[in-house]
This record gives C-alpha cells, sequence and structure tokens, in this order.
C-alpha cells in the first residue's frame, strides 16, 4: 500500500481518519484559504481540498493524499471559524432556530500515476431555538473558536441541535469517511484493512 497523508494540521480529522485504522501521517499544507470573488461554498471547499493536496504532492512521491476542507452556511452567509467568542456567540445566535449546511471538501490525490478524486458532502443541521444564556454558557464551556460554525457537535454542541441530516455524520466533523472509503477502493485499498 502507498504511504498515506493526510494534509492537515486537525486533531479531528486525524482522530476521524483513525477509524479506518489504515496507517497515515500527517502534515499541514501551507496555503491561502481565502475565498474568490463569485466562488460558491462549494466550489470554495472542493478547491481548497484539492489545493491543501496538492500543496504536498512534490515532497511525497508515491503517495495517497488526503485533502479536505469545511464552511458552514446559513442562507446566502459562509460561516468560517469564529476565532473569538464574540464571534462564536454572533454566529450561533444568527444560527438559532435555523437550519446550517455543512459542505466539506474532500479530495484523494494520487501522487504516483496524478489522479486526483473530488467531492463535496453537505450535511445539515436544525438548530434548536436557543436562548442567549444557553449560546453563552456554551460558548464559554466549549471554546469552539476554531471550528466552522462555532460548535464541536461530537462534544456539547450535540445540545444546540433539534436535528441532524446527512449522508455521513463524520463529514460534519470535518472528514466525509464514506466517501474516503470509496475514494480508497477505487486506488485499490480494500477496508477493513487485512490483519
Amino acid at each position: 500500500m502507498p504511504t498515506l497523508l493526510l494534509a492537515s494540521s486537525s486533531p479531528f480529522r486525524r482522530e476521524l481518519l483513525g477509524k479506518l485504522q489504515l496507517d497515515f501521517i500527517h502534515q499541514s499544507p501551507d496555503i491561502d484559504e481565502s475565498r474568490l470573488p463569485g466562488e460558491s461554498p462549494t466550489e470554495l471547499v472542493m478547491r481548497l481540498a484539492k489545493e491543501k493536496a496538492g500543496a504536498l504532492a512534490a515532497q511525497h512521491p508515491d503517495t495517497l493524499i488526503i485533502g479536505s476542507d469545511q464552511v458552514a452556511v446559513l442562507g446566502e452567509q459562509v460561516l468560517g471559524k469564529p476565532g473569538t467568542e464574540e464571534k462564536a456567540v454572533e454566529q450561533l445566535t444568527a444560527a438559532s432556530g435555523k437550519r446550517v449546511t455543512f459542505l466539506t471538501g474532500l479530495c484523494l490525490l494520487n501522487t504516483a500515476t496524478g489522479r486526483t478524486q473530488v467531492a463535496c458532502e453537505p450535511f445539515n443541521v436544525q438548530f434548536r431555538t436557543l436562548k442567549p444564556e444557553q449560546i453563552t454558557r456554551y460558548v464559554a464551556l466549549e471554546q469552539p473558536l476554531n471550528c466552522a460554525g462555532s460548535f464541536k457537535s461530537e462534544g456539547l454542541g450535540i445540545v444546540l441541535f433539534k436535528a441532524l441530516e446527512g449522508r455521513d455524520p463524520n463529514s460534519l466533523i470535518g472528514l466525509p469517511l464514506i466517501t474516503l472509503t470509496e475514494f480508497l477502493a477505487a486506488e485499490g485499498i480494500q477496508l477493513p484493512p487485512e490483519l
């Protein structure tokens, strides 16, 4: 099996990839993640997933590189990582009682052949109607400042939701494993792995 490289510094993505019980390495790609003028959220996450994988290609021949990127979309607004408690409270207040769609771009690049597989996996979160004090307490407790949409669904963030809808709950955390498994199968890697 070729080396498997996760092009990410995210501990959440590393933990998710670990579920597949494959040996892998990880490295953070250094790319500009700015949205291009006129670029749709779907185009954005697919482009950034490809760029993350491509940024490490020259350093890693004969490697399968996984790139992934995620944004949250509320109406026409793209919600990024809040960075501050104030911004997190603002994002969650805007999401209260509404549906937010998470778009996760995924790329698997085979540096030996140049083959690139790319997809975008949507996942919908219906938020409960939240009281201001619930939002403030949640942000103070969980500090979701580096999470698109200002919550951690794998943690206390689950209390903010009314319903979840999508093909792969892993995509909400940042790495759509069902699609990744399909991409790996197309490269001849069958899962579960052999003992």
